[in-house]
């Protein structure tokens, strides 16, 4: 059993339950799943970018990722229907618990000048997007074998009706929020 699903089972359930007055164990929120996205730019001459992204994606992770292709033929961006942009992974369960105990123990450490994430990242509906500019902060990417710049959209989706229950959830599950 990974460490935060210990932990939102010993200490986040119960917490939450009684802050909300919930009187059943499913009505608490939790974690639903974690999606981790970044966008390639295809029309680069290297065609060794995609590669490069479903590997640094893999070891983050430890699940393969699905590249992803765009629906429109877009002409200002020289896109067409069905050009590969970006390379996606949906993370539940077992590996998703592993995957948010790293980010907040290992990678956002990491970060240079670091104050906390942004409170703003909440869609209205319980769901958290952060955004991280270089893949560089998560121990498992080598430094020497990164050629291309890569940033990451990760979103957290959650069972929270609001984004109170939400900010609830993920500070009790140790995301450091800036002040």
């Amino acid at each position: 059993m990974p460490n935060m699903l210990k932990k939102y089972n010993e200490e986040v359930l119960p917490a939450l339950k009684a802050k909300f007055g919930y009187t059943n164990n499913l009505q608490v929120p939790r974690l639903k799943k974690i999606v981790i996205n970044t966008g390639v730019n295809s029309n680069t001459t290297e065609k060794d970018t995609f590669k490069e992204a479903k590997q640094h994606i893999a070891m983050i992770t430890g699940q393969a990722p699905v590249i992803t292709k765009s629906t429109k033929n877009i002409a200002n961006f020289k896109l067409r229907a069905g050009m590969p942009v970006g390379v996606m992974v949906t993370l539940r369960g077992s590996k998703m618990y592993d995957f948010i105990d790293r980010l907040v123990h290992n990678a956002l450490p990491r970060v240079r000048d670091f104050r906390g994430i942004p409170k703003k990242g909440f869609d209205k509906v319980g769901n958290y997007n952060l955004g991280v500019p270089d893949v560089t902060i998560f121990t498992e990417v080598d430094l020497d074998k990164v050629k291309y710049p890569l940033g990451l959209n990760i979103t957290m989706v959650t069972t929270a009706k609001n984004d109170q229950e939400a900010k609830a959830l993920l500070t009790m599950m140790e995301m450091p929020f800036a002040e």
